[in-house]
């Protein structure tokens, strides 16, 4: 019994078309490059994309020659699970998104070398729309956030309300919108915070200016909403 079942695993035949296989390298290798495309254009991620994306197409047409040899045989089948629970996968995966991404590659590799085209197909080119219409959305989103820029007002001197007052109205009066974040006061400076949209930003610097000329042991601290270090 023992030495029939050895002769199953060591004799079952693997039967691979070549026409389907080639095609089927074809297929993987253009959805793999139409990824790789779409990550560097419309990726978020900090990273170098185009070096991380070096290996998608690569990455793609391997997975598809392992399932497509795998499929076929049970044994190669086992040995692949024993393989993968001893070999560890290391990648520099510093965003969520470059991990989507390379899933999307292993589908494509995956429904490729299950022979299952159309399905990949249709689900690739459907994932790469919501991944361009989502990109479009942030972009607009990201023109919105820009709008809104912090001001941080760092003064060495202990400077009274009415100061204060006229600081605050010279601002609004540059901007369509001031949002109060936060303010602290000591016996040697006071910090003045504040969240602002502004009409000309030309008016902002200098509208600055005039403040580090009114106050000389004053810094001022211009950047991007919820980005302000102090």
């Amino acid at each position: 019994m023992t030495s029939e079942i050895l002769n199953f695993f060591n004799n079952q035949p693997i039967q691979i078309n070549l026409m389907n296989f080639v095609f089927s390298l074809l297929t993987v290798s253009i959805l793999s490059f139409f990824i790789q495309i779409f990550y560097i254009r419309y990726s978020s991620t900090l990273s170098n994309r185009y070096g991380f994306s070096k290996t998608f197409i690569v990455l793609g047409v391997t997975t598809c020659i392992v399932i497509m040899v795998v499929k076929n045989s049970l044994a190669l089948s086992l040995g692949l699970v024993g393989a993968l629970s001893i070999v560890r996968f290391r990648a520099a995966i510093k965003e969520p998104e470059e991990l989507v991404y390379l899933f999307l590659i292993i589908a494509a590799g995956l429904g490729c070398g299950a022979g299952q085209l159309k399905i990949t197909i249709i689900g690739i080119i459907f994932s790469l729309i919501i991944i361009y219409l989502y990109s479009l959305i942030s972009k607009k989103d990201k023109i919105d956030y820009l709008d809104v820029i912090n001001l941080a007002l760092i003064i060495n001197e202990n400077i009274n309300d009415k100061e204060i007052n006229i600081i605050v109205n010279d601002i609004k009066k540059i901007s369509d919108e001031v949002k109060f974040v936060s303010m602290s006061r000591t016996i040697s400076d006071t910090n003045i915070n504040l969240d602002i949209k502004v009409k000309d930003f030309q008016k902002l610097v200098d509208l600055t200016n005039l403040i580090k000329k009114n106050h000389k042991n004053s810094k001022v601290i211009v950047a991007r909403n919820n980005e302000l270090s102090l």
